[in-house]
């Protein structure tokens, strides 16, 4: 039986979390453009269109760079995190949309990233709609934020912690998404990836923000909340220095050509 204080909708999941999301969770590294640029002709100026942008964490390195970015993004809380955020960029767009149904004019775009987003896209139906909106020869970028599970005991004993308490944290784990189904979604075209390492320190009230930022972690009202945040104080008392712990990511980029 499904939990009932899961939302079954991948869209309104974040709707509660938005704060926590802004505050806690990491951005990526501006190396991520590196590549695109030697490979894929990244410029100031490219027309870029980012699905699930959220808050804006991803399309922030692409406006910092000088491109034009369009956020593509469902739910309405993170939407308008996102036109906050970013409203001192020219070059900043939002509009209502998702995966599935962007909203964007045909060959509109050169560039489509997804920052933390692809796993819950309907590949489907977003394959076709992406490439009516790539130009031709426009390129897809992915990107996710990976928690180093081994890297450390604290990193080890979170993904535990998840584990026993999380909401469905197993079935939506984006570590499904296996380069063999993304290799699949781009079709015949070779899929490059990079990876690059990032880390953020927390002290005890961030690493709760940091927790209750994702969709799979209770929230107050649940039953499991309370234990979930008495072990992850555990957790932090267990495994602090100096006050603070930290999360090492690998921050994986894939990119590559979408034929039609």
């Amino acid at each position: 039986m499904s939990d009932p204080l899961i939302h079954a909708d991948p869209k309104q999941r974040f709707s509660s979390r938005v704060e926590n999301y802004i505050r806690y969770r990491p951005g990526y590294p501006p190396a991520i453009l590196q590549p695109l640029q030697a490979d894929c002709g990244l410029a100031p100026g490219a027309q870029v269109a980012d699905v699930g942008s959220g808050p804006g964490n991803l399309a922030r390195i692409f406006l910092d760079f000088g491109c034009a970015v369009t956020g593509v993004e469902p739910n309405d809380a993170m939407r308008a995190a996102g036109e906050r955020l970013l409203a001192g960029f020219p070059a900043w767009k939002s509009q209502a949309g998702s995966a599935e149904a962007t909203g964007l004019p045909d060959a509109s775009v050169d560039f489509i990233t997804a920052g933390q987003a692809f796993h819950w896209f309907d590949l489907p139906k977003t394959r076709p709609e992406f490439v009516r909106i790539l130009r031709p020869g426009g390129w897809l970028v992915l990107v996710w934020n990976e928690r180093k599970v081994e890297a450390n005991p604290f990193q080890r004993d979170y993904e535990r912690l998840l584990l026993d308490f999380s909401l469905d944290y197993d079935s939506v784990n984006h570590r499904h998404v296996d380069p063999g189904l993304i290799q699949a979604f781009y079709g015949t075209q070779p899929v490059r990836s990079a990876v690059f390492g990032s880390a953020q320190s927390f002290d005890y009230p961030a690493l709760e923000g940091r927790a209750l930022s994702s969709s799979y972690v209770p929230e107050p009202g649940h039953a499991r909340h309370g234990p979930f945040l008495a072990g992850l104080r555990a957790l932090f008392d267990r495994n602090q220095h100096g006050g603070q712990v930290t999360f090492e990511y690998d921050t994986r980029l894939y990119y590559g050509r979408l034929p039609a």
